[in-house]
């Protein structure tokens, strides 16, 4: 099993403008999670683009992440896109950035916004020491994050996706 999470907090400068926000989704007949960090309508835009690019590379979720970090880069209007993305999949676990970047971690852990260096810590630091499943640990990893940086809540989200043996 696979694991994504996020908070509910979205923020405006330092007003927390709502708390309740779904910052992950599934997409390509739920066969992948799309999770986001950064300006809401900048990830929407580019979650969109990104299953665009997965409809054209079927099956090969890391070409299409390739294909829309360059497009990000390079675009003249997509550059100025503020957000990051986590794509997830039974066989990966993805970072794309506006800088071009596609990361695929070592360990498979990633996490991305204001809380997300807390979260992967504490994540690093559960599976390591405990043998809690996947949801859980995003769980936990996200509410220590809430209980550090004051731009992420308690109102924690997490979905997941089967792994095949």
């Amino acid at each position: 099993m696979v694991a994504v999470g996020g908070d509910g907090q979205v923020t405006l400068g330092t007003t927390i403008m709502k708390a309740d926000t779904r910052k992950i989704r599934f997409m390509l007949d739920n066969k992948v999670l799309v999770g986001f960090a950064g300006s809401t309508a900048d990830a929407f835009a580019l979650m969109e683009r990104f299953e665009a690019k997965a409809k054209n590379f079927p099956g090969n979720i890391p070409r299409a992440a390739t294909e829309l970090a360059r497009d990000w880069r390079t675009d003249r209007i997509l550059r100025r896109l503020e957000a990051l993305m986590i794509v997830v999949n039974a066989e990966h676990s993805l970072l794309i950035t506006g800088q071009g970047d596609v990361i695929q971690p070592t360990d498979g852990i990633l996490g991305i916004g204001s809380g997300g260096p807390y979260a992967l810590s504490a994540a690093r630091a559960l599976i390591q020491n405990t043998d809690l499943a996947p949801a859980e640990i995003v769980r936990k990893s996200l509410a220590i994050a809430a209980e550090i940086d004051i731009y992420t809540n308690k109102e924690i989200v997490v979905e997941e996706l089967p792994c095949p043996k």
